[in-house]
């Protein structure tokens, strides 16, 4: 896990800047009382890029491949070259892509399988050895953050970890590192998102 740069780091700045309100005070919900306010319905996963993808024709492996999403939000195909994946759900791309190989062979039969979906960036903050924004895969844990930013340092409260969650609703979530630890309960399966912040006091 590697820090992210460029804008990505102004908005931790930013945050910074607004630490106070942002994370450090206020009412908080301990993590085994959080529930998620429901949400919209959520479409079907978008192809990004930095995702993985695996294409698949069945019967043609010379035609399929493993690729990674450019930044142009194209990927290589074989018979196609470049083609435009970004901003399409895995299930569309192949109806797309069988259209496009029979001119090549007769009725191909292509699934396109999100392998690795990109990393997303996360503000880690306060006590840590290392506080900065970091870049973790989809389904870090706290733990995870934690040990990206170098873990905690001497003045820590181990027991006062708080995830600011933004969205759907603002949250407060509060965590102990024993529960973290532990290899069961709400603490130990809770998932980071887009758009969190982990702020040790």
């Amino acid at each position: 896990m590697q820090r992210s740069s460029g804008a990505a780091r102004g908005a931790f700045a930013a945050c910074l800047l607004l630490l106070g309100g942002c994370a450090t005070t206020g009412p908080f919900t301990w993590v085994n009382d959080y529930k998620e306010p429901p949400g919209p319905a959520q479409p079907g996963y978008i192809i990004q890029p930095g995702d993985v993808i695996q294409i698949r024709v069945f019967n043609q492996p010379d035609m399929s491949t493993r690729a990674k999403v450019r930044d142009d939000g194209k990927v290589s195909v074989p018979f196609l070259n470049d083609v435009v994946v970004a901003g399409q759900e895995p299930n569309a791309l192949a109806k797309q892509l069988q259209s496009k190989l029979k001119e090549f062979i007769n009725a191909p039969v292509v699934t396109v399988s999100l392998e690795e979906a990109r990393p997303f960036s996360v503000a880690v903050m306060g006590e840590l050895v290392k506080p900065g924004l970091y870049a973790v895969p989809p389904g870090a844990g706290v733990l995870q953050a934690l040990a990206a930013a170098g873990g905690f340092n001497q003045y820590a409260s181990k027991d006062r970890v708080f995830v600011v969650r933004e969205a759907p609703e603002r949250a407060r979530i509060r965590f102990t590192y024993e529960q973290l630890t532990q290899t069961e309960g709400k603490a130990a399966t809770f998932r980071l998102r887009p758009g969190d912040s982990v702020v040790v006091e």
